[in-house]
């Protein structure tokens, strides 16, 4: 047995492994370009080792794409039976359960197995950020922040990866409404780790959420070390950066960071497809016309309806199906939802609820059936966030459903959705609150002409 940076025993036998394992750590807490290559080094170098192919497996899980789940699949075989060859540790043991549990549709008892393994060592930041992770992906905001907060504690200011642990909790508090808590948090994280992504973006969220722009640009150009070494979530930074000029009224600097940052590589991570089509149909609703950038993105998603993996990603690449007006495609993703909702498991229930209702508010909207497209997304509403993602994140179908009020003419049920968004904001009104209101008020004045 080693110790690893996490101060947690892993069962490896050389120098080299164990820099290996410490480079897939840092490299999945500071979301850097190395960490595949660091575990596949380890994986050839101690084939024998089950919680790098947990690890594997999880990480592919994680990508929420359906071609990788035969790779989780695999993973989690020989994981098993590298456990049972050549046993494992607490910790191991319970990598390759959550591996086991999620590829069963039961990602929430994969993150109990991550619990079971903080409750022995809450010095484990890899694990505490996997809960976290498999968390976020279920839009479990307040079990984020029970989970991070049970083990911040262990990770006092003699704890190497602290920083991290406070990106972590500075994210939860910005999702659970404790702004001014969250920035300084989050500020004091990038103190300790300076490549800390997470951290430096959930500070960007709290501006996004305070009516801030002008701090949030100056914080991700200030900090650039903590997100230019970043795999493809430096696409995210950036598409945080677009937000913010948006709340400016600087739609073209917004649409520029669209085509050299944000799309700059045409990938189909659904990541990557949710910055896109979220600012492309924020940019739509402001007035841009955004001419034929939705095709490429719709070429991705059509390859997609079936995957049935994520329903954040699916609604995200459903806005590209409505956006480039691909009819075929629409309709077979709509099947496709009614066929996961009657399913078992922690995801199938998501899509049921809000997944349908979403669905078909998206595809109404789409239509110019503004009137339906407000019934169903507002049916959505008060579980939208059970899909996954963030408050910024899934605030396009809140602006999409506050617009499509306005243009059924739904003046008073638009208003108290404005309100609560407001609240939810601390009462800071953004740019689009503030259009939105004014709207409102010109929606009322002319019948009255």
């Amino acid at each position: 047995m080693m110790q690893d940076i996490c101060e947690s025993s892993v069962t490896l036998s050389s120098q080299s492994q164990l820099d290996d394992w410490n480079g897939v750590v840092h490299g999945f807490l500071s979301h850097g370009t190395k960490t595949p290559v660091h575990l596949g080094a380890l994986l050839e170098a101690n084939p024998g080792f089950a919680m790098g192919h947990a690890a594997r497996g999880l990480f592919s899980i994680m990508m929420g794409r359906k071609e990788l789940l035969s790779v989780a699949a695999d993973a989690a075989k020989t994981a098993n039976q590298m456990l049972s060859e050549n046993g494992g540790s607490f910790r191991e043991r319970g990598w390759v359960k959550a591996l086991t549990v999620w590829l069963e549709g039961k990602p929430t008892e994969a993150i109990a197995a991550m619990e079971a393994i903080l409750r022995e060592n809450p010095r484990d930041t890899l694990s505490a950020k996997v809960s976290h992770a498999i968390r976020f992906i279920l839009g479990d905001g307040k079990g984020m922040r029970r989970s991070v907060e049970r083990v911040l504690d262990a990770h006092g200011a003699d704890h190497g990866l602290r920083g991290y642990m406070l990106g972590c909790h500075a994210f939860t508090l910005e999702e659970t409404g404790e702004y001014n808590a969250a920035e300084r948090t989050g500020l004091k994280g990038l103190e300790y780790a300076t490549d800390d992504a997470w951290g430096l973006h959930a500070v960007a969220h709290v501006y996004d959420m305070t009516a801030n722009p002008n701090a949030g640009i100056q914080l991700i150009e200030n900090n650039s070390n903590a997100w230019n070494h970043c795999n493809n979530f430096s696409y995210h930074v950036w598409w945080h950066k677009a937000l913010l000029h948006l709340d400016r009224g600087e739609l073209d600097i917004a649409l520029a960071l669209y085509d050299t940052q944000i799309r700059e590589d045409k990938t189909d991570d659904y990541r990557d497809i949710a910055n896109a089509t979220s600012l492309l149909m924020r940019l739509e609703l402001e007035g841009v016309n955004v001419a034929d950038r939705w095709t490429e993105l719709a070429d991705f998603s059509e390859k997609r309806t079936e995957d049935s993996c994520v329903v954040f990603a699916d609604l995200h690449y459903m806005l590209a199906l409505g956006g480039a007006n691909r009819s075929d495609a629409k309709a077979e993703m709509t099947a496709r939802f009614a066929r996961d909702a009657v399913k078992r498991g922690d995801m199938a229930g998501r899509y049921k609820d809000p997944g349908l209702a979403a669905m078909e508010g998206l595809n109404a909207f789409s239509e110019g059936r503004y009137d339906d497209a407000f019934a169903n997304l507002s049916a959505a509403r008060p579980t939208m966030q059970t899909i996954g993602g963030s408050h910024a994140q899934r605030d396009v179908f809140e602006r999409m459903t506050i617009d499509a009020g306005l243009r059924a003419g739904r003046v008073d049920q638009t208003e108290v959705i404005l309100n609560e968004r407001l609240a939810q904001r601390a009462g800071k009104e953004d740019r689009f609150t503030a259009t939105r209101f004014a709207s409102l008020g010109e929606a009322r004045r002319i019948p009255a002409e």
